[in-house]
């Protein structure tokens, strides 16, 4: 028998954990640059209609799925997956759902901790009497290990230990009384505190307080729509990979946290519910801090070269500089107020990370909850710690590549076809609407069967073989030359293959074979955790076996 017996103290609970766990560090950092980087305005068309076509879809399915599964006492993925079809390869698909939240939390978890030292930093006025070239050595400094901005050795390190440490102590304390209290606190807050400087970007005035340009200059330069790029795949491609980032489908934790509703309770409004929430924070509220308020104190040229950079570089080397304008009181408690957002926003997302591993060992291994929590911390640590250590040879960056966004398209597309095709859409649109509090539009029956599989397998193809500079006109003409960014280039290493032949300084060269061996090693490892969650899955197959539960 399994020794897990938890379940939701409450429905409001369980959506704010649900919205928690797709309202991250995307909502803020990512979809601002995204929708820059893609037409501007123009951006936020593709981007609706992924949502409406494969975000609501994949949330029906996840949620669908996890229900179902929690019905015969299934926790995690792969015997979610595995009630939902006959073939025993299943449950060998399920493992992305507990894989991939391991690899994203040991890199997540990092980033997170970068929130929390920023809190303390603010704080203790760190960042007051530097100039914006000062905040950003700062935070260059910060990541390079063996350095201290607070005379603590290894103080990356020690940060990243406590918040790993802190996400694990929630998550001991049980579904109920851990992850639903701290979403019941984190979310108002986050909503809160976004609020709070969603208006400031909104009454940000030339002149004042250091500004050099109004509000209405961010916003225009952020939502003026460039209409020639919305038929480019590129930018589809873009808003897709937003969508699946932003509501976190496609790994395995909404199955696990749908998985202990009772089995006549709501699901279709429930997620519904947590998706607009998750759209309200990141169209709205996330739209309205980072680049309006960038653009009113460093003006457009200085924010277009940042955006470049992506938005870390963004959010954490610029906008210290930015809210100490306002003086060193406001400044420091808009300083807490925005990484305190950035680390509620990832903490309601890391905590949705560990949930399928302790639901898997509860299930099918009977652990209690204590030791299973702290036995991921532990997991964590070790496949996180390459990411702190190694930052600069691109560990970070790998293992966001495979693990948050390849493995989030493949399970997807998988996980759509089994509902859908192998499980059955009859059936599936029976499970949907089973207890449900709204009437779910006949359309989404169809959209779910053919146009979301469709669409994700256009997706999946289009990042494998991306053509050089994403000029598919081009490819589609015949000259296809696969872009750096494609999958199959990423496989090769054909970027860093190339620059290490081009390169003629030693210390170069050095460099890149150093970070060619550092990008390899992380793939073996993040292979290496992958087989051994499924040689787990394989053990409690056959202790199924010899206990008669199959």
């Amino acid at each position: 028998m399994s020794a897990n017996k938890e379940s939701w103290g409450s429905r409001v609970g369980l959506i704010l954990a649900m919205a928690g766990n797709a309202v991250g560090l995307g909502n803020f950092l990512r979809f601002p640059v995204q929708a820059v980087q893609n037409g501007g305005g123009a951006f936020i068309i593709p981007y609706l209609v992924c949502f409406l076509v494969m975000g609501i879809p994949l949330l029906w399915i996840e949620w669908s799925m996890g229900r179902f599964g929690g019905r015969f006492g299934n926790h995690s993925t792969p015997y979610i997956v595995d009630t939902m079809g006959k073939h025993r390869l299943w449950k060998y698909i399920g493992v992305f759902g507990i894989w991939t939240n391991i690899a994203v939390a040991a890199y997540y978890c990092y980033l997170e901790s970068w929130t929390l030292s920023y809190v303390f930093h603010s704080i203790l006025g760190t960042f007051n009497g530097l100039d914006q070239e000062g905040v950003a050595s700062f935070f260059d400094t910060y990541v390079s290990i063996g350095d201290s901005t607070l005379g603590i050795p290894y103080e990356a390190v020690v940060f990243y230990i406590l918040c790993l440490l802190l996400n694990t102590w929630i998550l001991s304390k049980g579904l109920s009384g851990g992850v639903e209290r701290v979403a019941k606190i984190g979310m108002p807050l986050l909503i809160v505190f976004g609020m709070f400087l969603a208006y400031k970007g909104f009454t940000i005035k030339a002149g004042e307080a250091g500004a050099s340009f109004d509000s209405a200059v961010g916003l225009n330069f952020l939502w003026t729509p460039d209409y020639t790029q919305l038929w480019s795949p590129t930018v589809w491609l873009a808003a897709a990979g937003q969508i699946f980032f932003t509501l976190s489908v496609g790994m395995g934790t909404i199955h696990c946290y749908a998985s202990y509703v009772r089995s006549k309770d709501d699901i279709a409004l429930n997620a519904m519910s947590a998706g607009w929430m998750n759209e309200f924070v990141e169209v709205v509220l996330g739209a309205s801090i980072l680049i309006p308020i960038s653009i009113g104190y460093l003006g457009i040229d200085r924010v277009q070269e940042l955006v470049q950079q992506g938005g870390l570089g963004l959010a954490f080397k610029t906008l210290p500089f930015l809210f100490t304008q306002w003086g060193e009181v406001l400044g420091a408690i808009a300083g807490v107020m925005w990484f305190g957002l950035l680390f509620f926003a990832g903490i309601t997302s890391s905590l949705a990370m560990g949930t399928p591993w302790i639901g898997f060992l509860q299930d099918e291994f009977n652990w209690k909850r204590k030791p299973a929590a702290w036995s991921f911390g532990l997991i964590v640590l070790i496949l996180g710690m390459p990411t702190v250590l190694f930052f600069h040879y691109g560990v970070f960056d790998e293992y966001d590549y495979w693990a948050g966004t390849v493995s989030l398209v493949v399970f997807a597309l998988v996980e759509t076809i089994l509902f859908a095709w192998v499980f059955g859409m009859d059936r599936g649109w029976r499970e949907i609407n089973s207890g449900a509090d709204i009437k779910v539009p006949d359309i989404y029956k169809f959209i779910i069967k053919f146009v979301t599989p469709v669409l994700l397998l256009w997706v999946f193809i289009g990042s494998l073989v991306t053509p050089k500079g994403g000029d598919w006109g081009k490819a589609l003409s015949g000259d296809w030359v696969l872009d750096d960014s494609s999958i199959i280039n990423k496989i090769k290493n054909s970027s860093l293959k190339r620059q290490l032949a081009e390169a003629t300084d030693p210390a170069i060269i050095e460099q890149l074979q150093e970070t060619l061996f550092f990008v390899n090693a992380s793939r073996i490892l993040l292979i290496s955790v992958f087989l051994g969650i499924a040689a787990l899955v394989y053990m409690a197959y056959k202790k199924r076996v010899r206990e008669g539960r199959i």
